[in-house]
């Protein structure tokens, strides 16, 4: 069920064994073991390959369809997230978003939660108005409520409907029960689409559970070190990967080989640089949930936090994001502009550790706090991130 255990490296060099996630980040996606080989794979620069017949007679022919690029880190991806099929790699996370969305046809409805990845909510909003299906908003927390939505489709048979699921959420880390309500919508014919940005396919493999779509922005954690903008999915279905592969050609979605090239590289120490944010983000939340000037701390792997039971059976591990209120947008702000070592920027999941009042963007919900920061905890000396970010909020008392 979980990513911890065993996976294969597909396309690595010693793909037939079976092995942990930590060994799957290293190893898959690596060229053929023979002498004189490379150990990593080449940046293949090239657009156009050579062939006499048709686009598809051979296994490249233009590389906004397929190119040798790509294979690598989507062969990777596919033995992470435990897909029977490579993942599809796109030029941003956004991209890889409308994509998924694309089988919720006209007359149909999307279940999406309140809280979920800004551009996720305008994007489907945009794509909802311009496609003319419906789009219904749910507390993903809440299963109740989220069955009752996917009754309701059900009932009113509805053309098609997509459940689509981010746990944790961003920005109120709120924890879907994924087993239940995969579930429940495949029960009701349900698609499910499932954002794991958040907590990477060390922590969980959706579609172990019976998800029909991953979704990744690779820029965050994948590749992990704020210098790329990719997104990718998988998926176990035949039909699925082809449309979302015609997507991905048609939209022109496709990424650049060296963006590629890097988060394949970044991706090696994916296990290393979670082990080491998760640690510095359990300390930092269980600080700041005993810090005088806080008004709430959102981390699930607090034991109080209200997601903390779910998270823990079925995840491994919390992650890396925390988030926690003040009491007035004025002190927010001025605690991101206090920072000295913590870097006041929107985006999460690189080495370095981000700090960023979410309520600043016009578009996000208003059920977000005003006073609400999010942190991209990073890997650097824990004392040396709390004892800034202590400073910044007590520098914020008087106001």
């Amino acid at each position: 069920m979980t990513s911890r255990e065993s996976s294969s490296a597909p396309g690595s060099a010693s793909s037939a064994a079976e092995f942990a996630p930590e060994t799957v980040v290293v190893d898959a996606g690596r060229p053929e073991r023979v002498p004189g080989a490379s150990v990593n794979p080449p940046v293949e620069l090239s657009s156009t390959f050579i062939g006499t017949g048709g686009l598809h007679d051979a296994p490249y022919a233009y590389g906004r369809f397929g190119t040798p690029a790509w294979v690598p880190f989507e062969e990777a991806l596919a033995g992470l997230e435990h897909a029977a099929l490579p993942g599809l790699v796109f030029g941003s996370g956004l991209a890889a978003i409308a994509a998924t969305l694309s089988p919720v046809p006209r007359g149909g409805t999307l279940i999406m939660p309140r809280h979920s990845y800004q551009g996720s909510l305008e994007s489907a909003a945009e794509i909802a108005e311009r496609a003319g299906f419906d789009l219904v908003s749910v507390d993903i927390a809440e299963t109740d409520s989220v069955i009752t939505a996917l009754d309701a489709v059900a009932d009113a048979g509805a053309a098609s409907a997509m459940l689509w699921i981010e746990s944790p959420t961003n920005p109120m880390m709120e924890v879907a029960d994924l087993p239940a309500l995969i579930t429940a919508a495949k029960k009701r014919g349900v698609l499910t689409a499932i954002d794991n940005t958040f907590a990477t396919p060390l922590l969980q493999t959706p579609l172990d559970l019976g998800a029909d779509i991953v979704v990744h922005s690779v820029t965050k954690y994948l590749a992990g070190h704020s210098d790329v903008v990719l997104g990718a999915v998988v998926t176990n279905d035949e039909d699925l990967h082809q449309r979302l592969h015609s997507e991905r050609a048609l939209r022109g979605a496709i990424a650049g080989p060296f963006e590629v090239w890097l988060a394949l590289r970044g991706l090696r120490t994916l296990s290393v640089r979670m082990d080491r944010a998760q640690s510095n983000a359990a300390r930092i939340a269980e600080r700041l949930a005993a810090h005088p000037d806080v008004v709430e701390t959102r981390f699930p792997g607090l034991p109080d936090d209200p997601g903390h039971a779910r998270a823990a059976a079925q995840m491994n591990g919390f992650g890396a994001v925390v988030v926690f209120c003040v009491d007035s947008a004025q002190k927010a702000t001025a605690i991101a502009e206090a920072v000295r070592l913590w870097t006041p920027a929107t985006s999460l999941g690189g080495v370095e550790s981000l700090i960023e009042r979410r309520r600043r963007h016009a578009s996000e919900p208003e059920s977000v706090p005003e006073g609400l920061l999010r942190l991209s905890v990073g890997i650097e000396h824990i004392d040396d991130l709390w004892t800034d970010l202590d400073a910044a909020i007590r520098s914020t008392e008087t106001l």
